[in-house]
């Protein structure tokens, strides 16, 4: 997507604090953390939100598991615990219409 701020992360055309690459995902520090540990993991391929992505695609998800799982470990907060959030649409709290997960942790979350 031409507008697409992560499409443009992803292409190199604006900036990030990447921590994780493949050929299909990218991770990257939250710019406005809400923790100590604030990642944001998202494909590659552009999906608007989760609903866009068609039935035979949907091992994306499963994969990008993988990397949270990796990047927990890597950011040391596997053991002690992290939260992981999805929104989904505009009611759901999604500002950026590519599909990402936060990876948040490094202190107590509450609610």
């Amino acid at each position: 997507m031409e507008d697409c701020l992560f499409c443009k992360i992803v292409k190199g055309i604006i900036p990030a604090d990447k921590v994780y690459e493949d050929e299909n995902f990218l991770a990257f520090k939250d710019i406005n953390p809400k923790a100590p540990v604030h990642l944001l993991i998202i494909p590659k391929k552009h999906y608007a939100t989760i609903n866009d992505i068609p039935d035979t695609e949907m091992e994306i998800i499963a994969e990008i598991h993988r990397v949270i799982k990796k990047l927990a470990q890597d950011f040391a907060v596997a053991e002690s615990g992290y939260r992981i959030l999805a929104n989904v649409n505009r009611e759901g709290g999604q500002v950026v219409y590519h599909v990402h997960y936060h990876l948040i942790g490094g202190r107590l979350l509450r609610g």
